[in-house]
Formats: structure tokens, C-alpha cells, sequence
């Protein structure tokens, strides 16, 4: 494996990357798209999901995390995408949907969490912190980096049919 500051630096660049073309795709989506119902879960929920979970992933645990001060925590799913409804819950099953205008407020807020998360992070620890997760701290940051490109290419390939148009690939940054 390479040196931590090696593998730091990568990581750094390459959440920083994929959150570029995360933040394109929201940019780039028209609101009549953002809001559609007419997929099973709407681009506001597929980007806030998103961006949700690379919060997350990037804390120790879920202990950690607190949301950011639009988060909308009395809901049964936080993460914007719609679980199985709790019955016994009197709580809204998913939030109500967060603007663009939102979303890349809450992009930019994990965008300059990055380094410091990273910097923290022990990669040598053997789990994750979320009991959910088996696999080892490093590994789980790869698992997060796909995430973050498995949904940008969702909704990537909803603008490229809705508007013909693609998104801008980000391979590296430099900070």
C-alpha cells in the first residue's frame, strides 16, 4: 500500500473529483427534472441521498453525525430516499424535497469537509464505525467514492435523455 500521505492526497483529490461532477449534474438539471415523479426516487432525492451519505461516511460513526442546519432530521428516512414506511411512526416518511439551491449548499459543505475528514480518518483501522458496513476504514472510503459515481451517473444519464447534454468528467483536482 502507499504511503499515507500518498493515499491521503489521492483520496483528497479524487472525493473532490467525483463531488465536481456530482455538483455538475445538480447544476446542470432543470427543475421540472429535479422535481419529476416520474422515476422511482426523484433527482432531489438520488443527489441529497447522495451527499447525505458522503457526510456520513466520512465520520467516525453515526454517532458523529449532525446534519447540517437545513437537514430535515424528523423524517423516517433522512437520507432522501424512501425505505419501507415504520407503521408506528407518526414521522413523514422521507423530507420534504430540498431545492437545488440547497443541495449545492449542502455540496459545498461536504466539498470543504473533505481534507480535514480525510487528514482524521485512521485507514488502518479495521472497521468502519457503522455496524452496517464490514470492511475496513480504507476500503469502506472506496466504497464512498463509488457511491458518489454510481448516483452522478444516474443522474447523468437522466440529463443526457432528458436534455442531450453530458456531464463534465473531473478526473483529478489539485488543491
Amino acid at each position: 500500500m502507499p504511503d499515507s500521505l500518498a493515499l491521503r492526497t489521492v483520496l483528497k483529490s479524487q472525493y473532490h473529483a467525483s463531488l465536481a461532477m456530482l455538483r455538475d449534474t445538480i447544476e446542470r438539471c432543470p427543475e421540472d427534472l429535479w422535481l419529476s415523479e416520474a422515476y422511482a426516487n426523484a433527482c432531489w432525492q438520488i443527489a441529497y441521498h447522495t451527499l447525505f451519505f458522503t457526510h456520513l461516511y466520512l465520520l467516525d460513526g453515526p454517532q458523529s453525525f449532525e446534519g447540517w442546519s437545513g437537514h430535515q432530521h424528523r423524517v423516517q428516512h433522512q437520507d432522501g430516499i424512501g425505505g419501507p414506511p415504520n407503521p408506528e411512526s407518526s414521522l413523514p416518511r422521507i423530507p420534504r424535497p430540498y431545492t437545488r439551491a440547497e443541495a449545492l449548499t449542502y455540496w459545498q459543505i461536504c466539498d470543504d469537509m473533505i481534507d480535514a475528514a480525510i487528514d482524521r480518518l485512521d485507514l488502518e483501522r479495521s472497521e468502519t464505525g457503522f455496524y452496517w458496513c464490514k470492511m475496513t476504514k480504507f476500503e469502506h472510503q472506496l466504497v464512498n467514492l463509488r457511491h458518489i459515481q454510481h448516483h452522478t451517473a444516474q443522474l447523468a444519464d437522466r440529463l443526457r435523455q432528458a436534455l442531450g447534454v453530458g456531464t463534465r468528467w473531473v478526473g483529478t483536482t489539485a488543491r
